[in-house]
C-alpha cells in the first residue's frame, strides 16, 4: 500500500504546525487508498547540515542522518506542512530536506501551508526545491490564513472548505505516489 508522510515542517516552540499536521492526518486517516504517518522534524534532532559529503553521494557519516534517510526513504510521497517565515519555508524544513537526495527521488509531494498570506510563498520556494530533488509536486494545495483559519493566530479553526482542499491534495499525492512507483523500483 502507498505510504505518505505528513511532515511537520517547523520545530519552533509554540508552533502551529503540529495542530495543522494532526488535522490533516485526521482527514487522511479516513481514507482507504494509502497509509499516512506523522513525521515530526523535532524527533530527529537534526543539527545544521553537518555531513561532509554532498547528499547526492549518499555517504552519511552520522546516525541522525542515517535515521532521517531511512524514514524519508520508506515513503512513496509526502505532505509538507510548512509555515511561512519571511516569504519562505522554515529553516528547519529546508535543512532537513537538504540532508538527503536519492531518498526523495521519484516520489510525490503536496503542501499544506499557513501564514499571514496562507503560506503560499513558502510553497513557491518548496516547489523549486522539489524539482531539483526529482519530486513531483502536485497542483492542489492547502493555504491556511492566520487571520481566518486560526483563532488569535494560534488555535486552528479551519474554514469548512479547507477539508475539501486537503482531500483534493491527498487525492493527487496518492495518485502520483502510485504512478511513480515503477521509477523507484
Amino acid at each position: 500500500m502507498t505510504k505518505i508522510a505528513i511532515i511537520i515542517g517547523s520545530t519552533r516552540p509554540g508552533r502551529n504546525g503540529e495542530a495543522v499536521a494532526r488535522w490533516v492526518h485526521d482527514i487522511a486517516a479516513k481514507r482507504q487508498d494509502a497509509e499516512f504517518e506523522l513525521v515530526d522534524l523535532k524527533d530527529f534532532g537534526l543539527p545544521h547540515l553537518d555531513e561532509v559529503m554532498p547528499a547526492a553521494m549518499g555517504e552519511y557519516s552520522y546516525p541522525h542522518t542515517r535515521a532521517w534517510a531511512a524514514t524519508v526513504d520508506s515513503f512513496d510521497g509526502y505532505v509538507f506542512v510548512t509555515p511561512e517565515y519571511n516569504h519562505s519555508t522554515s529553516g528547519a524544513l529546508k535543512n532537513a530536506i537538504d540532508f538527503l537526495y536519492a531518498e526523495w527521488n521519484n516520489k510525490a509531494a503536496g503542501f499544506v501551508s499557513y501564514g499571514s498570506a496562507g503560506g503560499t510563498r513558502a510553497v513557491e520556494h518548496l516547489r523549486l526545491v522539489m524539482g531539483e530533488l526529482q519530486v513531483a509536486d502536485v497542483r492542489a494545495q492547502v493555504a491556511l490564513s492566520l487571520f481566518t483559519d486560526f483563532e488569535h493566530f494560534s488555535v486552528l479553526n479551519p474554514a469548512a472548505h479547507q477539508e475539501d482542499a486537503v482531500t483534493a491534495m491527498l487525492d493527487q499525492v496518492v495518485a502520483w505516489g502510485e504512478a511513480l512507483r515503477p521509477l523507484r523500483q
